[in-house]
């Protein structure tokens, strides 16, 4: 669908709408509920700016084909809070300004999200910047692990210590259970989530070129087999087989001893669940290392737009220490390495684990990461749940292997 939008976009008159009595506005969409953190940013320009920037919110669902509709019709804004994964759809599609020289030339340009730079380049250009910055991580319930009898101030460093920890938990009874994960029905919860115990052992699910699909490994087999003896051993709740993601924050009932999440959720629990006391440490590879999915948004401007100048003003404005401190002070993670120590002063210590992990969590660099990921009934969701849950695992990983490269093969 993603790509016949862009195809659509790619072959249209691009002729952007702009505001004659305000030609100083940019106008930018977000998706609904972007969050304070970038709504405070904004806010903060707009009182301190003779430029404005007027945000329209989106429903998340619907932001990547809306936009590319927009563009289509020469409706777009001038500028998008979009998904770090389709930057390189639409730069690929032509769809998106070359901020190559520019970007090169901020003073701070090696201390940006590393993933997000790399995501929002195509063809050694860049076509997006880093907005919002996410990485997963892994929680654990204090509580639960002092009634357990574990240390709880110990992180576990591997997932034989994980399950090992679940038990313990789980033998406390009722309805408390070890582990947690949104996974039978949310592929995107569980590339986010469960990736990186493979990418800990330095193998992905895609080779370096994205051409061919490589999720058939030891690496990730043994991660499967993990998940399975965990939901075998009854310590995962039933409801984690057909979770779409709308209880990903169950560790926040406080009956979960253990599950992997997202940065988000550190400012989530601190704020909204103070009762809940909770330990974070970076997501464990089967055996040894670590790793975290980088996810979140690029800003990326359209092509043509009369406002690049004021666009690029306001993102500068954006990675100034005093925009980066509203991020953190609202639960978002600075997005410049070079002065999240400063940014991150006062606030609570679990937020540098999060942001320590900006510099090596990673994202599938792939124009196809919709058709391949994303979908609900592509390859990597089916596979997912078939994996887990079903009853021929050899089965889930030869057909989900030959489907995403069936899929890559398609498209060249």
């Amino acid at each position: 669908m993603l790509k016949r939008l862009l195809a659509t976009a790619s072959v249209a008159t691009l002729c952007l709408v702009s505001n004659a009595s305000a030609a100083d506005t940019i106008n930018m969409w977000v998706r609904t509920g972007i969050g304070a953190a970038f709504t405070g940013v904004v806010d903060a320009y707009n009182a301190s700016h003779e430029n404005q920037v007027a945000l329209t919110e989106v429903p998340f669902a619907e932001l990547v084909q809306k936009y590319a509709t927009a563009i289509a019709g020469g409706q777009a804004p001038d500028a998008l809070s979009l998904d770090l994964i389709y930057t390189p759809s639409f730069a690929a599609a032509g769809q998106l300004e070359d901020l190559t020289d520019w970007a090169h030339g901020l003073p701070y340009f090696d201390a940006l999200a590393p993933s997000h730079v790399k995501l929002g380049t195509y063809e050694g250009k860049n076509y997006g910047l880093p907005l919002s910055v996410e990485t997963s991580v892994f929680a654990w319930n204090k509580d639960l692990y002092t009634a357990a009898g574990l240390d709880p101030e110990k992180a576990p460093t591997s997932w034989d210590e994980i399950e090992a920890n679940a038990e313990k938990i789980r033998a406390l009874g009722d309805d408390t259970y070890g582990f947690y994960f949104s996974g039978g029905g949310c592929g995107g919860c569980m590339i986010f989530t469960f990736t990186p115990l493979v990418w800990a052992e330095g193998k992905d699910i895609l080779s370096e070129d994205a051409q061919t699909a490589t999720l058939d490994t030891p690496e990730m087999r043994a991660a499967i087999d993990k998940y399975r003896s965990m939901v075998a051993k009854d310590l995962v709740p039933e409801s984690a087989a057909t979770d779409n993601g709308t209880n990903f924050l169950s560790f926040t009932n406080g009956k979960i001893g253990q599950q992997s999440l997202g940065a988000f959720a550190i400012g989530t629990m601190i704020n909204d669940f103070p009762d809940l006391h909770f330990g974070i440490a970076p997501i464990p590879g089967i055996t040894s290392g670590s790793s975290s999915f980088a996810g979140g948004d690029n800003i990326v401007v359209t092509k043509g737009t009369p406002k690049l100048a004021t666009v690029k003003e306001f993102i500068e404005y954006m990675y100034s220490p005093e925009a980066q401190k509203v991020f953190a002070q609202n639960g978002s993670l600075p997005t410049r390495s070079d002065i999240a120590a400063d940014v991150l002063k006062g606030l609570d210590p679990r937020l540098q684990v999060a942001v320590d992990a900006i510099a090596t969590a990673k994202t599938p660099y792939t124009v196809l990461f919709n058709d391949l990921i994303n979908s609900s009934n592509g390859p990597w969701a089916t596979f997912i749940n078939a994996a887990i849950y079903g009853d021929d695992v050899d089965a889930a990983f030869a057909d989900a292997q030959a489907e995403m490269q069936s899929i890559i093969d398609n498209a060249k």
